[in-house]
């Protein structure tokens, strides 16, 4: 079953969160709590009358008695205590990356003689029962900062251990906006492309050590900032400095009360927290390769290459640089077109050529780690999958017939509903929706109004868009037709 702390804020920022048709409502926070996440789902399934055709249970997924000619599958599912079968042209398992936690004792000897509590982050709820603890935290992604920064409130210590370090960023960037619109906008894409990795690195690690020194804070990481994921702490340096979490290197073996870090300390402690990420399993799906995919080796992490029809599709199995719901919408919005002879999928040579190739860029760019094997770049991976489809958007069109949307979709955020202005699933508020994103971003931060003189602007705001993004169109146009 999936489990939530109850404190926990999303990653990722409202308006590149939502799905492309449904803008979250302008007064919701640009970050939100969980329980805001589940009121704008439910809003959602509302809105559209989903939950008429939902099945919570899902007990087995199997090929049809004739699937190599028809590509269907038998479902078993469960209502109201009682079993029902069913009988479907396609499947998209959308069961998520974080379903089974993933609990490393083997490589901590003495931790089952350890005489506290030791858990897994999956199992930690709210900080009241640690009070006054000793407490470990071993982990540094997103879930074992969380859970350091929060304890540090109430526990007597918190130690946080890592083998690796990690670069940590905040959720609120440059004059307060959320980072993801900031940093995730097609012409901050367009410089990646343009610049070497090695200026990209030193430019975000120079800004994210300004804001402090990871080397001095015990946090500086062995690898650059583009090879592995980084983690958000936007509280970690305040709890760092004022004592209340410490810094560990790798724990090397527990004693019955302490445990014994790499470096020759110790350190007693009463709790254990083990934040070592999850893995995914399938366990309703058969026992078969070309279901399971072994390997994971899907084609653009969607379709297994070898089924005889492509009637299965994984959603959400990746770790976008950028946030879920987006990714997971094209993907889908793509394998129903698959699904219903729209569109064709490469020979099975085709995708396996492209698995390979995918795979040793892989390698060369980011750690072997679990958390890197499905990472990709949001904006990128988004317009990939939006071209299969038809619905990546026409910048060099838009600039010709409405340049004030182009400007906006160019220099802005990459926000979901550029992927609703054209092709199949077109959405009339699609354009809207667009100009419109800075003002829910702003709304739900002027909740005290100030009244002063505003010095008008020299010069107007489209004139300078205009005077900086033209000559990006034409070097952007050049690059994608060489």
């Amino acid at each position: 079953m999936p489990s939530v702390y109850k404190s926990v804020i999303s990653n990722t920022s409202k308006e590149m969160t939502a799905y492309s048709d449904y803008p979250f409502p302008d007064h919701f926070p640009n970050y939100l709590h969980n329980s805001k996440i589940m009121e704008y789902l439910r809003m959602y399934v509302k809105h559209f009358h989903i939950l008429k055709h939902i099945r919570f249970l899902v007990c087995s997924v199997r090929k049809h008695s004739d699937f190599s000619f028809t590509g269907q599958w038998d479902v078993v599912v469960q209502a109201e205590g009682k079993q029902e079968s069913y009988v479907f042209d396609g499947i998209m398992v959308c069961s998520g990356l974080f379903t089974n936690p993933i609990m490393p004792l083997q490589e901590f000897p003495g931790i089952t003689r350890f005489k506290g509590q030791y858990i897994h982050s999956w199992e930690y709820k709210s900080p009241e029962k640690f009070q006054g603890k000793k407490i470990i935290v071993i982990g540094i992604g997103n879930s074992g900062v969380d859970l350091a920064i929060e304890l540090s409130h109430v526990a007597a210590q918190v130690f946080l251990s890592t083998r690796r370090g990690a670069w940590i960023w905040n959720r609120v960037w440059d004059n307060g906006m959320p980072l993801d619109t900031v940093l995730f906008t097609r012409f901050n894409s367009l410089l990646n492309k343009i610049c070497p990795a090695f200026l990209t690195n030193r430019w975000a690690e120079n800004k994210l050590n300004a804001h402090f020194n990871h080397d001095i804070y015990g946090l500086l990481p062995q690898h650059r900032f583009l090879s592995h994921q980084a983690t958000f702490g936007d509280d970690l340096p305040n709890r760092i400095i004022s004592g209340r979490v410490l810094m560990k290197p790798n724990v090397t073996k527990f004693t019955e009360t302490s445990a014994i870090f790499e470096d020759g300390t110790e350190e007693n402690v009463d709790v254990v927290i083990f934040a070592t990420g999850y893995t995914y399993s399938f366990p309703f799906l058969e026992n078969n390769s070309t279901v399971l995919d072994i390997q994971h080796s899907m084609y653009k992490f969607v379709f297994p290459p070898a089924l005889e029809k492509p009637t299965l599709a994984f959603i959400g199995i990746l770790q976008p640089v950028g946030a879920t719901i987006p990714t997971s919408e094209l993907q889908s919005r793509w394998a129903a077109r698959v699904f219903k002879g729209l569109n064709k999928l490469p020979s099975v040579n085709g995708m396996m050529a492209h698995i390979r190739k995918k795979k040793t860029e892989f390698e060369k760019t980011y750690l072997n780690s679990l958390r890197d094997a499905r990472r990709v770049q949001y904006v990128d991976y988004m317009d990939e999958i939006a071209s299969e489809i038809a619905v990546k958007p026409n910048l060099f069109s838009l600039f010709l017939w409405d340049p004030k949307l182009a400007l906006e979709i160019f220099l802005g955020p990459c926000t979901p509903y550029q992927y609703r202005l054209q092709g199949p699933g077109k959405w009339a508020g699609a354009r809207e929706a667009i100009l419109t994103q800075r003002e829910r971003i702003i709304k739900p931060l002027r909740t005290r109004t100030l009244i002063r003189d505003q010095a008008p602007c020299s010069v107007p705001f489209w004139l300078k868009s205009i005077c900086v993004a033209l000559p990006l169109f034409v070097l952007t146009f050049i690059i994608n037709k060489g």
